[in-house]
């Protein structure tokens, strides 16, 4: 098998998982249903990853915009820190729905997996809370408690909108990004009583 194909087999197969784990919940989905969706090997899941744990593993680190995370300068201006933070998790939650899912069924179920979640996601979220306690400090924000105001914005950009349960109070249809990203943008900072410099 050539390079070129093996990496076609890798991506195939990373692409069926998260697809699968997304509908089915990691524990409820087989190896054999991932490389039947896939079209490929039983073996060639242990070849390439190790078993299913490892498999989930790399759909972390192929799936998950690392990258752009490591890039962020951690001592730009709190308020802009703040922004870039609502702009990425915004863009990242309607640019990869199935990946978000993997990862709110896995903390919701509180698994043992979540350990290789956190290495992913946290590096973002250490920046956020670090930019909030920042902003304080320098009296761009206003609010009593860091660990409330974080957890107040964490939920706000991680809340499920378009949801079916939902669907039933909502009248407006789902905005687009840049509408998206403006409107918590102007929510998050009043919540966080943002004084313009």
């Amino acid at each position: 098998m050539s390079t070129i194909d093996e990496m076609d087999v890798k991506r195939r197969i990373v692409t069926a998982a998260k697809r699968l784990f997304a509908k089915h919940g990691f524990e409820g989905t087989s190896i054999r249903q991932i490389c039947e969706e896939a079209g490929a090997n039983v073996a060639l899941v242990s070849y390439h990853f190790g078993g299913k744990e490892s498999l989930f593993g790399a759909l972390f680190e192929t799936e998950f915009p690392n990258n752009r995370v490591a890039s962020v300068n951690p001592d730009m201006d709190p308020v802009a820190g703040v922004k870039l933070v609502i702009r990425e998790v915004t863009a990242f939650r309607q640019s990869d729905p199935l990946l978000i899912t993997i990862i709110q069924q896995e903390i919701i179920m509180n698994t043992p997996r979540i350990q290789k979640i956190r290495e992913h996601v946290m590096p973002m979220w250490g920046l956020l809370r670090k930019w909030i306690k920042e902003g304080r400090e320098r009296g761009l924000f206003e609010f009593r408690s860091v660990d409330t105001a974080f957890m107040s914005v964490v939920g706000t950009l991680l809340f499920h909108r378009n949801q079916e349960y939902w669907s039933v109070m909502l009248e407006e249809g789902q905005p687009d990004l840049e509408t998206m990203t403006r409107e918590l943008t102007e929510f998050i900072l009043r919540g966080l009583h943002y004084k313009a410099e």
